[in-house]
């Protein structure tokens, strides 16, 4: 049986991709230093250090945008995109996990 198939892509110019792709790599990043999920220091150093190139990358593609004259964002659309892309989960990883009861 075959998994269901995702909906398409909105139709994104290049440089809004690069900006989604970008934006996913540094939450994806981010997901992992989050210091309110189990895991070990080794992993969020690295993701720390990874950081620091994903940001940059992420500055470029919006400084990219903005030179030609890309200077609005298009919300809606770019939600669609990262709701595509798995994004929900993705950034989940950012936020505070539930209270436990006590």
């Amino acid at each position: 049986m075959l998994p269901p198939e995702l909906p398409p892509l909105p139709a994104l110019t290049r440089a809004e991709a690069e900006l989604i792709d970008r934006y996913l790599d540094v939450v994806d990043l981010l997901g992992r230093v989050n210091p309110a999920l189990d895991g070990d220091t080794y992993r969020a150093l690295r993701a720390a250090q990874a950081l620091v190139g994903r940001a940059a990358a992420l500055r470029d593609a919006l400084a990219l945008m903005h030179g030609r004259g890309e200077t609005d964002v298009h919300a809606a659309t770019l939600a669609r995109a990262l709701r595509v892309l798995d994004g929900e989960r993705r950034t989940g990883r950012i936020r505070l996990p539930p209270r436990s009861g006590g």
